[in-house]
C-alpha cells in the first residue's frame, strides 16, 4: 500500500475539492445572513412549505440547503472568474443573487405553491435585497477561500 507521500498529485482535484469547499462556505455564510432576514420578516413557514411544513425551523433548514446548493451552482463552475478580485466577487455574486430572486420566489416557489408567477409586492422587494446580500457574500466567502486565504 502506497503512503500518501507517494501519491501522484492531482491539481485538478484538489482544484475542484477548493471550489466545492468555496461554493458550500459562500453558501452557507450568505444563507445564514439571508436566512436571519427572512426570520426577522417571518417568511421561513412560506419556505417549510415547499416540503409540507409550517416550522420555521424547517423553513430554516431548508434555505440552507438550498443556500449551499446555489453556492455550489455558481462556484463550481466559475471558480476561476471569482478567484481573481474580490470586487469581481461581489458584482458576479451581485448578479447570480438577482438571478435566483427572479428564478427562487418569482418563479419556482410560487409554482410549487399554486400561487401567482412574477409577483412583485413588498414582500418580494424585500425577497431581492435578500438575495442580493446572499449573492455578495456567497462571492465573497468564495473569493477568499479559492484564492487560499483561508
Amino acid at each position: 500500500m502506497a503512503s500518501a507521500s507517494a501519491l501522484p498529485h492531482h491539481p485538478t482535484a484538489t482544484q475542484l475539492g477548493r471550489k466545492i469547499v468555496a461554493g458550500a462556505a459562500g453558501g452557507l455564510a450568505g444563507g445564514l445572513v439571508f436566512g436571519m432576514l427572512m426570520s426577522l420578516m417571518g417568511m421561513l413557514p412560506m419556505v417549510a412549505s415547499m416540503v409540507g411544513s409550517d416550522s420555521a425551523a424547517v423553513g430554516f433548514g431548508v434555505h440552507m440547503v438550498i443556500s449551499v446548493l446555489i453556492g455550489w451552482g455558481l462556484v463550481i463552475p466559475l471558480g476561476g472568474m471569482l478567484s481573481t478580485s474580490y470586487a469581481k466577487g461581489a458584482v458576479i455574486g451581485l448578479a447570480y443573487g438577482a438571478m435566483w430572486w427572479v428564478l427562487g420566489p418569482l418563479a419556482i416557489m410560487p409554482a410549487m405553491l399554486g400561487m401567482p408567477l412574477f409577483a412583485i409586492d413588498a414582500m418580494a422587494m424585500f425577497s431581492l435585497m435578500g438575495h442580493l446580500v446572499y449573492g455578495v457574500i456567497l462571492g465573497l466567502v468564495a473569493v477568499r477561500i479559492l484564492k487560499g486565504q483561508v
